[in-house]
């Protein structure tokens, strides 16, 4: 119970959209919470507290002992390609680069990969982490 209450008050979610959240909504390494389907069928981009991050694993640890060790993340040899892109954008390289190592003849399809860029909930501070 002190998770769910934590990730309402840490992330600003509604009840609803905590009881819906899944495995693939939490990004632990980009500190981030994917709500979908939230309220007027309206999604968004929260910020994980740092502070709930341990207690949130250790659930999907205690889960996956459970004998629910399905629960994973869809991938695809696609998402290694989207991963090579916004890493090198996070990194600093210019976006002609990183062009060119894609092969896009265009620089606006490699534009879709500059999303890494907007900090989303990433850029502020969850007030339980204070």
């Amino acid at each position: 119970m002190n998770l769910i209450v934590s990730l309402l008050y840490g992330t600003g979610m509604r009840l609803l959209d905590c009881l819906r959240l899944r495995v693939k909504d939490v990004e632990f390494e980009h500190g981030e919470v994917t709500v979908r389907e939230g309220m007027g069928g309206k999604g968004r981009v929260t910020m994980l507290p740092r502070s709930v991050a341990q207690g949130l694993k250790t659930h999907l640890e205690v889960v996956k002992a459970a004998g629910y060790a399905g629960i994973v993340k869809p991938v695809s040899p696609h998402t290694l390609r989207h991963s090579f892109a916004t890493h090198l954008l996070e990194g600093g390289y210019d976006i002609r680069t990183v062009q060119g190592l894609l092969g896009h003849a265009d620089v606006s399809t490699t534009m879709i990969y500059t999303h890494v860029l907007n900090k989303g909930g990433r850029g502020v501070d969850s007030p339980l982490d204070r």
